[in-house]
């Protein structure tokens, strides 16, 4: 398969080792690229510092290719419908429809519910392996 754009409630959940982690692992399998906004390396990072996993963070990102949030994205984040969805995960949500817009993504994997609903507003499928 081709491009998953991922959120930080997957590879967060994987660095944590939480119940879904084989499943995550599986489905990221099934896509040849993983992209995720420049956000998702602030967001896994900061996190694996709180828990003592910043070298598995590393890991996690690596091989990832992470988009600059730059301003078009960021200017988008700011008005992006629908409203429900938080102000990060507004960026992430930017960026994949600005991919998606691109045809360089297939779907979003997210954990996230309102993120969900925004992607699929946008017409982008969402996975969330469990």
């Amino acid at each position: 398969m081709g491009a998953v754009y991922l959120d930080t409630s997957v590879l967060g959940r994987v660095l944590l080792d939480e119940p879904d982690t084989p499943a995550i692992r599986l489905e990221l399998g099934r896509f040849d690229r993983h992209i995720s906004s420049r956000l998702l390396g602030v967001e896994l990072r900061r996190l694996g510092q709180r828990e003592d996993l910043l070298v598995h963070a590393e890991e996690l990102l690596s091989g990832k290719l992470l988009i600059p949030m730059d301003e078009e994205i960021l200017a988008c984040a700011e008005t992006l419908t629908p409203s429900t969805v938080a102000a990060l995960d507004a960026i992430h949500l930017a960026t994949a429809v600005r991919l998606a817009g691109e045809n360089e993504l297939d779907a979003i994997m997210t954990y996230d519910k309102q993120l969900a609903a925004g992607a699929e507003e946008h017409g982008i499928a969402v996975v969330s392996p469990s």
